[in-house]
């Protein structure tokens, strides 16, 4: 499966992803094409939305102290639903979709999440710091919000016009 991330502005990226009901070799495929893209463009986190898959799937591998993202600590979630959070952090986040952009962004610190895994078998994950950062970032993906629209109105204002600037320079070189 060859996969290619979907960058802002595509109105792609604010579809609502559709929740899974077949956990099959498809599935399977999804996520195995999802982590190759993911490694591949050093991402942490990757929503199916952002590789034109309107699903409720997203995956997570947070690097290590060495900076490595061995498989084993990749974390497949299939139909995640936030059911605890808690406290306030702010984190400069970027995003695949939104290439060389990086913005503060305010979110829960601590979170819990109930999901299914590539079997459908049902979990439920602690998370605090960059893992629940990025669990809520993804899972934003999947009901059409990007970071950039958290931003504050003043803030939003100037990444659209660095944006378009940026977008201009692209087209002239």
């Amino acid at each position: 499966m060859n996969l290619s991330i979907v960058e802002y502005p595509d109105k792609k990226l604010r579809e609502k992803s559709l929740k899974v009901e077949k956990f099959d070799a498809n599935l399977h495929k999804l996520l195995d094409a999802m982590h190759s893209v993911m490694i591949k463009t050093n991402g942490i986190g990757l929503a199916a939305i952002q590789v034109a898959h309107a699903k409720q799937v997203l995956i997570l591998n947070i690097p290590d102290e060495d900076g490595e993202q061995p498989l084993e600590n990749l974390i497949e979630m299939i139909n995640p639903l936030l059911v605890y959070k808690e406290g306030e952090t702010i984190y400069q986040e970027g995003c695949l979709s939104v290439p060389s952009f990086y913005e503060d962004v305010t979110r829960y610190e601590n979170v819990s999440v109930n999901y299914q895994d590539r079997n459908g078998n049902t979990n439920t994950l602690e998370a605090t710091g960059l893992l629940s950062i990025a669990i809520q970032h993804e899972m934003d993906h999947l009901v059409g919000v990007l970071f950039i629209d958290k931003l504050s109105y003043a803030r939003r204002k100037k990444f659209e016009k660095e944006f378009k600037r940026v977008q201009k320079e692209k087209k002239s070189s």
